[in-house]
């Protein structure tokens, strides 16, 4: 009868710390077993060896490896709970865009928008036409003004004949600039100790204001006159 034993010799050697080898030969016997004789006991053998393992700084080890793990899969979880919370919120984001686009895309009315664009541009030029007619208008008033001076310099001059006048042409030229004067809304009055003309009272109309100027001779004519012109 063939048969198949198994011997496994157990050494143990102590060096920093204990370790065990187990050396196992193999013995194949082909017709006959044979019986094999140790030198101790197994039994005490197996009971020695098995006291010297040391198992308390391994399972220390994957007690903390244990530990590892599950910190590690705490703050994975962590991590990834905020990324989920955060591609939620940009979906919502996302939704909310896409939703206010579409609105905003159904109220958009083509004709109407190049209706008012076309009326903007009516009113731009409208704008520019009158600018343009204000400046033209201004102008011409600056040229009726500048007419205005020079009559009332050529009246001022009129009247002398070698440096005298009689008194009912000096009467009518001052008859003839008080009229003047008037029909652009200027009252002059007089001083009742000098008989002078030292006051003028002028009316402007358009803007709905009276101002006094006190003509007291201190100043040139040309002085005056421009601040009768601002005045009106």
């Amino acid at each position: 009868m063939s048969a198949q034993l198994a011997l496994y010799t157990l050494e143990v050697t102590r060096t920093d710390s204990w370790h065990c080898r187990i050396v196992h030969h193999e013995i194949i016997h082909s017709s006959r077993a044979k019986m094999v004789l140790f030198d101790e006991d197994p039994v005490s053998l197996i009971t020695e060896t098995t006291n010297q393992f040391h198992i308390a700084p391994d399972k220390e080890a994957l007690s903390r490896i244990s530990e590892s793990i599950g910190t590690l899969h705490t703050t994975r979880n962590a991590k990834l709970n905020q990324q989920q919370s955060i591609l939620k919120n940009l979906s919502r984001r996302l939704n909310n865009l896409k939703s206010e686009y579409a609105y905003e895309e159904e109220r958009h009315d083509a004709g109407k928008h190049a209706s008012e664009m076309l009326r903007m541009d009516t009113e731009k030029f409208r704008v520019a036409k009158g600018v343009s007619d204000a400046e033209i208008e201004g102008e011409r008033l600056g040229s009726e003004l500048a007419g205005l001076k020079a009559q009332l310099e050529q009246l001022e001059k009129e009247g002398t004949e070698g440096g005298r006048r009689s008194v009912g042409d000096a009467e009518d030229e001052v008859i003839l600039k008080l009229q003047f004067y008037r029909s652009l809304g200027i009252d002059a009055s007089q001083d009742d100790t000098t008989g002078e003309y030292n006051r003028a009272v002028i009316h402007n109309t358009a803007r709905g204001d009276v101002n006094v100027v006190n003509v007291d001779g201190k100043m040139n004519r040309s002085f005056y006159a421009n601040m009768f012109w601002d005045s009106l």
